[in-house]
């Protein structure tokens, strides 16, 4: 069960809703074969989480995802900061519902125990791919009076 806990008040261009995250956690879910699984999700801002990045992984500045894991029972919270997924999806051109998808699924491979390297980057992909929106559907949550 996805716990989704949104701090800030979301930037207005952030692609999904509450809903909607929850239809992403669950195919990734089915994918990486979660079949019982807890985690929550907080949605902040870049300054919480530069804040978060500096103290946890010492870094300056904001990051799009961070994973703290949990433990046998709690799989353990993914952090995302809206104003940083929505500048990336602009500056690298992507759609915001499957970069979401991947942001989140890269959080998700964290929280299960992978490293960064080229097995977790084929794990992402394959989430991606299993949770992208068909044509159809895509169409229909760009333009829902069509």
């Amino acid at each position: 069960m996805l716990h989704l806990d949104q701090t800030v008040p979301v930037d207005p261009r952030f692609p999904l809703s509450g809903p909607e995250l929850m239809e992403i956690f669950e195919g990734l879910a089915l994918t990486f074969g979660l079949a019982e699984w807890q985690l929550s999700l907080r949605i902040v801002d870049d300054r919480e989480m530069a804040e978060l990045n500096g103290q946890y992984m010492g870094c300056l500045g904001p990051t799009n995802v961070l994973s703290f894991p949990g433990d046998e029972d709690w799989l353990g919270d993914l952090v995302l900061s809206s104003e940083t997924l929505v500048r990336e999806c602009w500056l690298y051109n992507q759609d915001p519902h499957e970069y979401t998808v991947r942001l989140l699924a890269h959080g998700l491979l964290h929280l299960m125990g992978h490293d960064h390297g080229p097995e977790m980057e084929a794990l992402t992909g394959l989430a991606v791919d299993s949770v992208r929106l068909d044509v159809d559907e895509a169409f229909r949550r760009l333009f829902p009076s069509v």
